[in-house]
């Protein structure tokens, strides 16, 4: 291996390390605050927009914490609808309630 070929695989090495800590942490605070199952939900979304980020696979030049942002974006649209349908489910089955209880009287 010449040195130029062992620069290159050097800072590839450097690069997926950055790419595995930003992704461990993001990870760690999503288990911590929602638990595992959306954690679970939440790497995919990181490693999804990590491939449409655009850059090369050997990329030395990627921006993980852009990456974070985005997926993180992710998790507040899954949260927010997550939310919202919780949100009609309570208000149908009150409807529902106030109806029965309005048809027995």
């Amino acid at each position: 291996m010449d040195t130029k070929e062992s620069f290159s695989s050097s800072i590839y090495a450097d690069e997926m390390h950055r790419e595995e800590i930003e992704l461990s942490a993001f990870i760690a605070a999503v288990t911590e605050l929602f638990g595992p199952e959306q954690a679970n939900l939440s790497a995919e979304d990181w490693l999804d927009e990590s491939d449409l980020m655009g850059s090369a696979p050997r990329s030395t030049s990627r921006d993980w914490r852009t990456v974070t942002v985005a997926a993180s974006a992710r998790l507040a649209n899954h949260l927010t609808a997550a939310l919202h349908q919780r949100t009609l489910f309570v208000a149908s089955s009150e409807t529902k309630a106030s109806t029965m209880s309005s048809s027995t009287q």
